[in-house]
Order: C-alpha cells, then sequence, then structure tokens
C-alpha cells in the first residue's frame, strides 16, 4: 500500500520490520506521514531476498531523497536478521533504547536498528524485539508512577513499568497455544468449521473471568470445551470462543499475579485482537487506557528518530 506526497521534505524514513511483514513510513520535518508502503517482506522473506533489497526497493517506490536516514525496529536486528543489534537488559529505561541503535555497516545511508529487551533472570528468562518501540511510543500517555502494559498477538507481552523504567515482563504463547490445541488436540472436533470469535461473546467472557477467578483449573476447563459440545449443546462458535476465552484469562491471571494489586492497566493493541482483548480485560473487571499499536510503533520511532538525529 503506498500513499505519495511530494518528499523534498523528508527527515527520516521508519522502519518496522516484523517476522512476516514490512510497514515503512516516509516522515516530514512536520512530523507528517509524506508515504507509506506495506508488505509481507518480513525477515523470513528477506532473509533469503536481502535485506538491502528490501528496503531500497520501497524507498524508490515512494522516491525517497537519497541519503535520508533510516531508522528501523523489529526483527530486522534478530540473530537471523539484517544486523544483530543485541539486548538492553532490565531494568532498563525507555530512553535509553535509541542510544543503543546499530548502525548498519556497508552502506552510504544512516541506517540504525533498534534494540530489544532482555530480562536476565534465571527463573524466568525473556526477551522482547519490537514492543520495546511500542513502549517507547506510549510512554508518553503513560505518566509517572507504575503501570502494566498489554501488548497481544501470537507471543503476548506485559510489561511492568515504573517512572519510564522497564522493571520486568512476561511473554505469554497464548496465540501459539491457541492454534496448536485448535488443530492437533481433541478440541479440534468442538470447533469444527467456527467462524471468528464475536468480542461481545457470552461464552468467551464466561471463560474469562473463570480463569481470573482460579487459574488452577484451566486445563480442566479445556477439556470442558470437548464435554460441554458432547452433551451440552455447545455450539462450534461458543467451543471456539470458550477455548480462546480460557486461553487468554490464563494470560491474564497471570499477568495480574506479576503485578502489584491496582496497577493501571494500558493495552497496546490494534484490529480485531485488540477488541478481543478489550472484551477479555473488561471481563475480568479491568478498564484498561488503550493505545492503537500502529499510533504506537510510529511515536516510537518518532521519538527514536530525534533523539539520535537531533530532529
Amino acid at each position: 500500500m503506498t500513499h505519495t506526497a511530494s518528499p523534498t521534505d523528508a527527515a527520516y524514513v521508519a522502519v518496522d520490520w516484523g517476522t512476516s511483514s514490512f510497514r515503512l513510513w516516509l516522515v516530514g520535518r512536520d512530523g507528517a506521514v509524506l508515504a507509506e508502503r506495506r508488505s509481507g517482506e518480513g525477515m523470513t522473506t528477506a532473509a533469503r531476498t536481502g535485506f538491502a533489497e528490501v528496503l531500497t526497493s520501497h524507498l524508490a517506490a515512494i522516491s525517497a531523497p537519497e541519503g535520508v536516514p533510516v531508522l528501523i525496529c523489529g526483527m530486522a536486528g534478530a540473530k537471523q536478521g539484517w544486523v544483530e543489534a543485541g539486548y538492553l537488559d532490565t531494568p532498563a529505561a525507555l530512553s535509553a533504547i535509541p542510544a543503543a541503535a546499530v548502525r548498519v555497516p556497508g552502506v552510504e545511508a544512516d541506517i540504525r536498528i533498534l534494540p530489544g529487551l532482555a530480562q536476565r533472570d534465571a527463573t524466568a528468562p525473556d526477551v522482547i524485539r519490537g514492543e520495546e518501540t511500542q513502549l517507547l511510543g506510549a510512554a508518553a500517555d503513560l505518566g509517572s508512577g507504575n503501570h502494566l502494559v498489554c501488548m497481544p498477538g501470537t507471543h503476548s507481552k506485559w510489561v511492568r513499568l515504573s517512572g519510564g523504567k522497564v522493571e520486568g515482563f512476561s511473554t505469554f504463547m497464548t496465540g501459539e497455544l491457541f492454534d496448536a490445541i485448535a488443530k492437533n488436540t481433541i478440541l479440534s472436533h468442538a470447533i469444527a468449521d467456527a467462524g471468528a470469535i464475536a468480542p461481545d461473546n457470552a461464552a468467551f467472557r464466561a471463560a474469562v473471568t473463570r480463569m481470573v477467578t482460579n487459574p488452577a483449573l484451566a486445563t480442566s476447563q479445556l477439556f470442558s470445551v470437548r464435554a460441554g459440545s458432547l452433551i451440552a449443546g455447545l455450539s462450534p462458535e461458543d467451543a471456539k470462543a470458550r477455548l480462546s476465552g480460557t486461553l487468554i484469562g490464563l494470560e491474564i491471571a497471570g499477568a495480574l499475579s506479576l503485578a502489584a494489586k491496582d496497577t493501571p492497566v494500558m493495552l497496546v493493541a490494534s484490529g480485531s485482537l485488540g477488541t478481543l482483548y478489550g472484551q477479555a480485560l473488561a471481563a475480568a473487571g479491568l478498564s484498561p487506557t488503550v493505545i492503537d499499536a500502529d499510533t504506537a510503533v510510529r511515536t516510537g520511532l518518532a521519538a527514536g528518530a530525534k533523539a539520535i538525529w537531533s530532529l
């Protein structure tokens, strides 16, 4: 997708380079987006075709000025990416992220990749790559004090912030577990041919509430999806919603157990998944502040570019 405008006032290029997605914005000196590109050329594709080649083709498509600086976040900085951009260890100040950006060698343009975050705890080792930039972008809306930030996805991230510093975080494999259970266990029969989960589905919200109240019953509640379809008239749509609500509710219960009681929650998400998590958090009795994930990553890249190049 492309939106074109005059690139003469371009200040920098911002790139969010995921595992399977590529998003690029040409940003003007006034902060306006002059052009935008999106494609499926994520790290997996670029590792085969060449990261420099992918970036160059998109820059040419929007007539980006020669030599315009480029700031990248995400999987381009992974070990299997373009240039490894390491990790900052927690606790880490969000303001320290831009200074740790790694410059891509062997190219004339100033191209830099932001680092991820690492939690080097022997009992709970964890890593973040990409979401740290969303955090940097969301920070302006957080204020001081403690916050718990939820960033849903295949591997959902819950980050514990205190005064602009990442004190710790936890990754929950909720999306991947849902996919594995739905396709490769006996529950696949209960949810066969079910469509997308409606966020206001009562079975979904009830499952979330049950898990937040009593997460120790998770594996029993999972089997109830099968039993419900056999003897209680549970429809495929409600069975799928119940499975999803059980897993997301278990995630929420785990995240809340690691934070101080009554810590304000922020949801950084977009699209249908963001809506679903919003309903889940409401079912758990929470009223999160909501920040659009696309906006957060662009704002984070803007903050990084400003810090690096004094824009």
